[in-house]
């Protein structure tokens, strides 16, 4: 019997503190409900039915979601958003607030990765099982759905981790791909035709790549490791470069960022983001020299990395965004860094993710992508592991961007 009773007491006291658990988060979130009336000029918020981990700025200022369920059925969706987003200048008060689904499709596969192609009506998409894309139409104005077109396969994908991707439009619609350093090559989109595969014995695991113009490529290895390709050398070996000062054992991603206005892509600058929370800015003339450095404000390092996010404001000199870490979103001026490494303190963090509902594994929500609105220079989207999705404005006496 007293075994019985002492069952039952640790019983209460669990429910107990758990109710307190409840009691208290409830209580912070009410807290940053107010305190978010003076440090946004706008904060939309939105429930999908499914999490994302792509935002994608599409054709006319529309913005394509798509879900990363194991099990198939994944919706992709591109949205219509408010007007306030849409608008060149905040407009006040506007009774219209929400998304609006315009079109979609199912995918059967996990997506992980989707970029529109420019000045097309095609997407790309790519998640596992293997390292192989699949193309979509978004349909006419008449039509509310997002068809698969056709796969791009790849040689020996099969077993291989889901394709990174990035599009470019200069000679033709272009697709650059691959998920490791070995099986990168560019694919014409609509014909399917490889104009390009690089040249590397390497197979170390790409988390990265982007088009710096029609001719050069960039490539971050998870490990840590960047590589410039160009396009018009397809027999010159690639040579990856450690990040400046990169410590072992972590995993890296990077972000690209516009360089000065009429400038060539050699200004651009780079950012990358380690899972211990470090982040080296270097640039595309010297990728194996670091210009600055600094420490990400973290809460603990994070061991997966699956939804590190790094990004540089279009908008806003200096300004990058980091996620994947917990249920905020840090802002960082970076135009003070220096090569010290030390913390960097953000302008600004947004809460607003970490006091949704619990995700479908039970635990606290986890931001999975971010991005930057392309004209306002404050205006950030982000995604959640609990299918939240926000659209947020910080207000500028609260960090010294902008």
């Amino acid at each position: 019997m007293e075994a019985v009773g002492a069952g039952k007491e640790e019983e209460e006291e669990e429910e107990e503190e758990e109710e307190e658990e409840e009691e208290a988060a409830a209580a912070a979130a009410d807290e940053w409900l107010l305190q978010s009336l003076r440090l946004y000029e706008d904060l939309h918020t939105f429930e999908l039915q499914a999490p994302t981990r792509v935002i994608e700025w599409a054709r006319g200022n529309r913005v394509c979601v798509a879900g990363y369920g194991p099990s198939g059925g994944n919706e992709i969706l591109q949205l219509l958003p408010p007007p306030t987003l849409q608008a060149k200048e905040t407009q006040g008060l506007c009774p219209e607030r929400d998304f609006k689904v315009e079109c979609g499709g199912f995918s059967n596969r996990p997506v992980y990765s989707l970029k529109c192609v420019p000045d097309t009506s095609l997407l790309v998409t790519s998640g596992p099982p293997d390292s192989s894309l699949q193309v979509w139409q978004v349909s006419a104005e008449d039509s509310d759905v997002i068809k698969s077109v056709s796969a791009i396969p790849t040689e020996n994908g099969t077993g291989q981790p889901w394709a990174k991707i990035a599009t470019i439009s200069a000679r033709a619609p272009w697709v650059l791909h691959g998920s490791r350093l070995d099986s990168v090559q560019i694919t014409e989109v609509e014909s399917r035709k490889n104009v390009y595969v690089a040249a590397s014995r390497s197979s170390e695991e790409l988390s990265g790549l982007a088009f710096l113009d029609c001719n050069t490529l960039l490539l971050c290895c998870a490990k840590g490791q960047l590589c410039l390709a160009d396009v018009r050398q397809p027999q010159s070996p690639l040579e990856a470069v450690s990040v400046p000062s990169a410590p072992c054992g972590e995993r890296w991603c990077v972000g690209v960022g516009r360089g000065p206005q009429g400038s060539d892509s050699s200004s651009q600058p780079i950012a990358c983001l380690s899972s211990g929370g470090h982040l080296t800015l270097t640039d595309v003339r010297k990728t194996s020299e670091s210009l600055a450095s600094a420490k990400c404000r973290v809460p603990s390092p994070s061991s997966g990395a699956e939804f590190l996010c790094v990004s540089w404001a279009p908008a806003l000199e200096g300004c990058l965004a980091v996620s994947g870490f917990d249920g905020t979103v840090h802002v960082y001026d970076a135009q003070s860094w220096d090569s010290s490494g030390r913390e960097a303190e953000p302008v600004f963090v947004h809460k607003g993710h970490a006091f949704g509902g619990w995700d479908s594994g039970g635990g606290p929500p986890l931001v999975t992508v971010h991005t930057w609105h392309p004209r306002k220079p404050r205006t950030l989207l982000s995604a959640a592991s609990d299918g939240s999705l926000h659209v947020w404005d910080w207000v500028q006496s609260c960090g010294n961007c902008g």
